[in-house]
């Protein structure tokens, strides 16, 4: 396994975490022992980071490692743990909302503390920016949490390089989480570049294109099934054939590497930067099998050209969001 830093001065963590949405989220739930047995498998494989939040499964999937962490012993002390807070439902209407007001915030993260059955978390993101207040205010108000003890560092998510460098100036930032991957290279254009002159590491969600840079993509029975991807344009036709098509390329490089495309998706993301932590997610031990693999891949010039190649930049057919999706995450560039 590969080591970086969680933040300038944060702790040393394992250059791949486990994105625990997949236990509860918009791809369906885990039974607790399948997510306990990824995260056994991933103590093993030396993967230390775990990043949860309490929109995944409303609070379930916090859950799910709080009691994993509770029946194994000296677990606790081997993992980086990440929680996120922001999504609120409003009171009259129930439709969710994002609040950044610091009772809230404190509160989801207190709520958080009592699922994991942890003191304090190692970092605690903004899950996303709420529109109107300023980044230096939210940063500033969470820095408090970290002063109580609550959490050791700070960190947000889809935020853009600009909102990075306000936030800074307000309290130390040990995370920017984002999406990136083959199939989404928007960090490249700043946002991987300011979290590395800052001394913020980049932690990349979704690394391998949500099933599209893998041996096995979501097939039409199994996107009709996930609410999230029958509106997401990449999955809507005539854009699924086509990306269909083009990432057949990619698996069959992988192929030809003896390399499960999981693999190789990892270890292109990985190749991006020292700072660079994609969290893929998975209920299956097997799968993350195929996802360790790709940190123990160093990928040459050569490789790396083939690579773009089969998968240039702006291969992906259909925006990355659908025009609801893209409530919250902030467009740069």
């Amino acid at each position: 396994m590969k080591y970086t830093r969680l933040g300038k001065d944060g702790p040393k963590i394992s250059q791949f975490g486990i994105g625990a949405m997949s236990f509860a989220g918009i791809y369906g739930n885990a039974t607790p022992d399948e997510a306990h047995a990824v995260l056994d498998a991933c103590l093993e494989a030396g993967v230390s980071h775990i990043d949860t939040a309490a929109a995944y499964g409303n609070g379930r999937s916090e859950e799910i490692i709080g009691d994993w962490l509770k029946s194994r012993p000296g677990a606790r002390e081997k993992t980086t743990i990440a929680t996120k807070a922001a999504f609120a439902a409003d009171p009259d209407t129930g439709v969710r909302r994002i609040s950044n007001a610091p009772d809230f915030m404190e509160a989801t993260l207190d709520r958080g503390l009592k699922l994991l059955g942890v003191e304090a978390v190692d970092l605690f993101y903004a899950h996303r920016l709420e529109p109107g207040r300023p980044v230096e205010e939210v940063a500033g108000e969470m820095g408090e949490l970290v002063k109580k003890g609550k959490a050791k560092a700070i960190g947000f998510s889809e935020i853009a390089p600009s909102t990075l460098r306000r936030a800074v100036t307000a309290f130390p930032v040990a995370a920017v989480q984002s999406e990136y991957s083959l199939a989404t290279r928007y960090p490249d254009l700043g946002l991987r570049q300011a979290c590395a002159e800052l001394g913020v590491a980049l932690v990349a969600f979704s690394p391998v294109g949500r099933t599209y840079l893998t041996d096995t993509p979501f097939g039409g029975d199994k996107l009709d099934t996930i609410p999230f991807l029958k509106t997401n344009p990449r999955f809507r036709e005539p854009n699924y054939s086509a990306n269909i098509g083009i990432t057949d390329g990619f698996r069959a490089l992988a192929a030809e590497m003896g390399e499960p495309a999981a693999a190789l998706a990892i270890a292109w993301t990985a190749a991006q930067g020292d700072h660079v932590i994609p969290i893929p997610g998975t209920k299956s031990v097997a799968h993350l099998a195929e996802l360790v693999r790709g940190m123990e891949m160093d990928l040459s010039p050569d490789d790396l050209a083939a690579i773009e190649r089969v998968l240039p930049v702006g291969w992906a057919h259909g925006d990355r969001y659908s025009e609801d999706q893209w409530k919250g995450p902030e467009k740069y560039c």
